[in-house]
């Protein structure tokens, strides 16, 4: 698909990008595991952040395989996306579950969660279709896993020593 290749240093600098990042939140977490084990919620928090960047690192690598089919590629996006979907639902639901009161802006935590894996699913689906655009949900969706792993690093290393 001559569409892929015209990605292929983004898909380069965003698997190196996610990477560094995904050891970087990780390291991020063990600063402060012990306050973060305590919160259910943040620990499912930070899982989903990881597995957005773990996804984002697969699409990119998979994305520089050359002579890629796109409508393999797009179900691997696909099923990757749905996988790390239920990550966010399981954020969401242990944010819910949490009644504490400084726990606020329940929807945008949420939604945080779901930024990458629904433009992954859409990015997916697209290629499976055979549009080229899919690739632009792909691109939409690391970028969106790296700010989430950003938001989650934030909080594991400020926010829960608040």
């Amino acid at each position: 698909m001559d569409a892929l290749e015209s990605w292929h240093e983004f898909d380069v600098a965003m698997l190196g990008a996610a990477a560094a990042l995904a050891g970087l939140v990780i390291v991020a977490a063990s600063v402060n595991i012990e306050v973060i084990i305590k919160a259910a919620s943040l620990t499912s928090r930070l899982a989903s952040a990881i597995a957005g960047l773990v996804l984002a690192i697969v699409v990119c690598a998979v994305g520089l395989i050359p002579d890629l089919e796109p409508a393999a590629f797009g179900w691997l996006v696909l099923v990757g996306g749905v996988i790390i979907a239920g990550f966010g639902v399981d954020a969401t639901v242990r944010i819910y579950q949490n009644k504490h009161p400084a726990n606020r802006q329940r929807p945008v935590k949420s939604a945080v969660a779901f930024l990458a894996p629904v433009s992954y699913i859409v990015g997916g689906i697209l290629l499976i279709a055979g549009d080229p655009a899919g690739l632009l949900w792909l691109a939409i969706g690391a970028i969106t896993a790296i700010i989430a792993a950003l938001f989650a690093s934030w909080i594991a290393l400020v926010e829960v020593l608040r």
